[in-house]
């Protein structure tokens, strides 16, 4: 996910009464790959260092499903960067994250990891194989209200990848899969235990249709953060922003108001692939 990919309305809401600054992270849009790794830790140091450059010395955190990773680690690694936090689509990583996950989840990471590497060296994959992957990442009620989704995908046999993130390169696609993978694997503490140390007010918000990140992780991170806010839209998918825009942006609006009293200078909302 590029930084317009964002819903619309979401980012125009919020520039009523803020200022807002999206970006994109290494190897997306114009940001170019660098030297570093693609992890979730670097990607939270790159934010801290686009705030050094921009001479914010604290700011309001979005981060939406990857990108609420890396919010969660910039408030942990970089927590005088942060006035306040919002999480959407959100799991603080490791074994807690992990346990949660069903085996048909286990199942599609397995071959959604499979279809990026074949697709890395050019091979192609089935019009079965690009329907599921759009089912992990989307939902089957989003893919059921956007039926011309499916319609767009080829009838043939074999398809590319490269076809459906022509705006991301494949391999950058893999590396940033590889990232959240990493995050929420068991060989990973996670930030879990961390986040008791997060003094930035929080707001955390999900869909209870989220099959791509358990609802349940958000209900973890609002008993690890103290007095953080939690709010669970009804019925919505891992895409809660783009099917439920206007309840998003009350309760945004709502809780930015009413937490108002801290000093803010922007919003950063964190793009991120919807890969996890």
């Amino acid at each position: 996910m590029k930084m317009d990919s964002w819903e619309p309305s979401v980012l125009k809401n919020l520039s009523t009464n803020h200022t807002v600054i999206v970006f994109d992270k290494r190897g997306l849009g114009n940001t170019t790959v660098g030297t570093k790794s693609f992890s979730i830790q670097q990607a939270a140091n790159d934010t801290a260092g686009l705030l050094e450059a921009l001479k914010i010395q604290k700011a309001d955190i979005l981060g939406y499903s990857q990108g609420s990773f890396i919010a969660q680690q910039l408030a942990v690694t970089h927590p005088e960067k942060v006035n306040r936090l919002i999480l959407v689509a959100a799991a603080c990583g490791g074994k807690t994250s992990d346990s949660l996950k069903s085996s048909s989840s286990k199942d599609v990471e397995r071959r959604f990891s499979e279809i990026l590497n074949s697709s890395t060296n050019n091979v192609s994959i089935t019009r079965q194989d690009v329907i599921m992957l759009m089912n992990a990442s989307m939902g089957s009620a989003w893919l059921k209200s956007h039926p011309s989704l499916l319609q767009g995908i080829p009838e043939r046999q074999n398809v590319n990848l490269s076809e459906f993130t022509s705006s991301i390169p494949v391999n950058t696609y893999k590396k940033y899969s590889a990232a959240g993978v990493a995050w929420m694997s068991p060989n990973w503490s996670g930030v879990c235990d961390k986040l008791t140390k997060v003094s930035s007010p929080t707001l955390i918000i999900t869909g209870t249709a989220d099959n791509s990140i358990a609802p349940a992780n958000s209900l973890i991170i609002a008993a690890k953060i103290p007095d953080a806010w939690l709010v669970h839209i009804k019925n919505a998918t891992h895409l809660v922003m783009d099917e439920y825009p206007d309840k998003f942006n009350k309760v945004l609006q709502t809780f930015l108001s009413i937490t108002t009293g801290q000093n803010s200078t922007a919003r950063i909302p964190i793009p991120c692939t919807g890969i996890d």
